[in-house]
């Protein structure tokens, strides 16, 4: 890399830790808090941080020989055959509604600028990705790993549709039906996995070619018996500690909701259950956020970073927050958390890659199946750039979320259990 490049992603780093330090520092009101960087140009340069590395590669088809794969001592060389698939479909999952999204009134010539940049590459990579003569194929089936990221790339295609796949040529398109043929072969376990082989039945379905309905419906009546209360489901049969219903299961069971709920009378009932459900997870997830940004470092896959927040995002992109929760608010504590785990020393390396972690660079936090490319989740945080900047999210006055409000000494109502 050279060194003006360098220079300008350390630049933005450290605009970036500037322009959110209004939201940690303690005591500072939501109109002090105003005066720092807008919030949405702070998540464009995370973006543009992140992202670049990834599409930029992509683009010239040397994601396979730039992109490094760091992994847990002696799984190099397995997490090897997949990590790239990894970058790729995850960091297309989170911002493909931004890349949708048509500009504005307004809209900075910047960010319009790092748009068409942005789907340009996205729209190369995807041809790459299915070529199987191209350097950067992503070797569809031949590892567990590729059933997760094919089914991501699938999710951002339905959050891209016209850019993506209004944009795809004949060849692509019929590569990628056979990519996602040849992800049946590999067994799903029995957990929130079933719904990444959904998900590809649910792009074939769109793509007008069969698709297996009973893929789905296992997937879709497994997770409604996993269902525990509160707006919480097992991971499986049973109940997990950790992020897995905001990484996955409830964005996915929206999703999947969005494109076959009238396919069935069955389905068709499930939906507002899902919805419902969403909203409830939605507002503990918000209450999560205490007033510094940070969260609780719990359960599995912790070095997906602001990524947590996938299903709070979500829902702030769908207009259905619950009662009590402002779109101004969850903007404020998702900047704050992006600001503590994008922004710490070691987070990134001397080319910009990330690093395993979750506040800087801790590679004892990686399970074995983390390597480079899993760490990309962290994109999931930013489904709301796809909502235009005179929405509310963004154009709201600046507020205080839960927990900031009550530990300055608010005075706010109780929480209270769904249906209780």
């Amino acid at each position: 890399m050279s060194r003006m490049a360098f220079s300008r992603r350390n630049f933005l780093s450290t605009g970036v830790v500037a322009g959110g330090a209004a939201w940690l520092t303690p005591g500072l009101s939501g109109a002090q808090s105003a005066q720092a960087k807008p919030d949405r140009g702070q998540w464009i340069d995370w973006v543009e941080k992140v992202s670049e590395p990834v599409l930029s590669a992509l683009s010239q088809r040397a994601l396979r020989k730039r992109m490094p794969v760091e992994a847990v001592k002696g799984h190099e060389a397995d997490r090897a055959v997949g990590s790239q698939l990894e970058a790729f479909g995850r960091l297309f999952c989170g911002i493909a509604p931004w890349l949708e999204l048509e500009p504005s009134a307004g809209e900075p010539a910047r960010e319009t600028a790092l748009r068409t940049k942005f789907r340009g590459w996205a729209q190369e990579g995807i041809a790459s990705a299915v070529d199987p003569k191209s350097p950067d194929y992503m070797r569809f089936g031949e590892s567990a790993q590729t059933v997760v990221d094919a089914s991501f790339l699938c999710l951002a295609m339905l959050r891209a549709p016209k850019q993506m796949l209004g944009s795809m040529t004949a060849t692509t398109k019929a590569r990628l039906v056979t990519a996602l043929e040849v992800q049946r072969t590999v067994m799903p376990g029995f957990n929130n996995w079933l719904l990444f082989s959904a998900m590809d039945e649910v792009l074939l379905r769109r793509l007008g070619v069969f698709w297996d309905r009973m893929r789905v419906d296992y997937a879709l009546r497994e997770h409604a018996s996993w269902y525990v209360g509160d707006g919480i489901y097992g991971d499986g049969p049973h109940y997990h500690a950790d992020n897995y219903n905001s990484y996955v299961i409830q964005p996915y069971l929206l999703a999947v909701m969005d494109e076959v709920k009238d396919e069935a009378t069955s389905w068709r009932e499930m939906a507002e259950p899902i919805r419902e459900r969403a909203r409830r997870y939605a507002a503990i997830q918000e209450r999560m956020i205490s007033p510094e940004g940070t969260f609780p470092v719990l359960g599995r896959s912790i070095c997906y970073r602001a990524g947590a927040f996938h299903l709070l995002g979500d829902v702030a992109r769908r207009g259905m927050l619950p009662e009590g929760v402002t779109p101004a608010q969850v903007r404020g504590a998702m900047t704050a958390v992006q600001a503590k785990t994008l922004g710490a020393p070691g987070t990134f390396d001397e080319n910009g890659w990330l690093r395993i972690g979750l506040a800087g660079h801790q590679p004892s936090l990686g399970e074995v199946y983390i390597s480079t490319g899993s760490l990309y989740l962290c994109s999931f945080a930013w489904l709301p750039l796809g909502l235009a900047p005179s929405d509310p999210f963004w154009s709201g006055a600046a507020v205080d979320w839960t927990q900031r409000k009550v530990w300055a000494g608010g005075d706010l109502l109780a929480d209270h259990a769904l249906g209780g």
